[in-house]
């Protein structure tokens, strides 16, 4: 999987808004609904707040990745936020985060959505790429990183 199939420039926001893990969750959906990738905002944003309350999506290392399934979306969404301060996630490794990446996929389709998830935990892992891809100045540098690496 590209993600750049998936992620477009419209749904990147430098920097985030929000101060608090939910606001940016909301921040990141509402970008979704602006860009007229979902059907129901209220929905997707209850299916990523449900499994936000299971456990935390921050996985550590200044990364959060909630996500979610529902009816709200046809096809798997992407959404990827940058904090110029970062927010308190109730991260694994209780650091916060700076890189917040939405991920919403249909009930039905776990296959994009777990090729997705791998696929960024990979691209994480290269430490160089992960503080770029922070301190990107715009959404459509960010996309560019993103972009780049993925054709590498």
């Amino acid at each position: 999987m590209i993600l750049t199939q998936i992620l477009q420039p419209t749904c990147i926001k430098v920097p985030l808004e929000g101060r608090d893990k939910n606001l940016v969750i909301t921040e990141l959906v509402d970008l979704l609904d602006a860009n007229r990738l979902i059907l129901d905002r209220e929905v997707a944003l209850e299916a990523v707040a449900t499994r936000e309350r299971t456990r935390s999506t921050g996985i550590g290392s200044g990364i959060a990745i909630p996500h979610g399934k529902c009816a709200a979306v046809r096809e798997l969404v992407m959404a990827l936020g940058i904090a110029r301060e970062p927010i308190d996630f109730d991260s694994v490794d209780k650091k916060p985060v700076s890189l917040v990446i939405l991920l919403i996929s249909p009930a039905d389709q776990t296959g994009p959505h777990i090729q997705a998830l791998a696929r960024i935990s990979r691209l994480m892992l290269d430490e160089e790429f992960k503080k770029a891809l922070e301190n990107a100045p715009s959404a459509q540098e960010a996309y560019d990183l993103v972009s780049q690496r993925e054709t590498r």
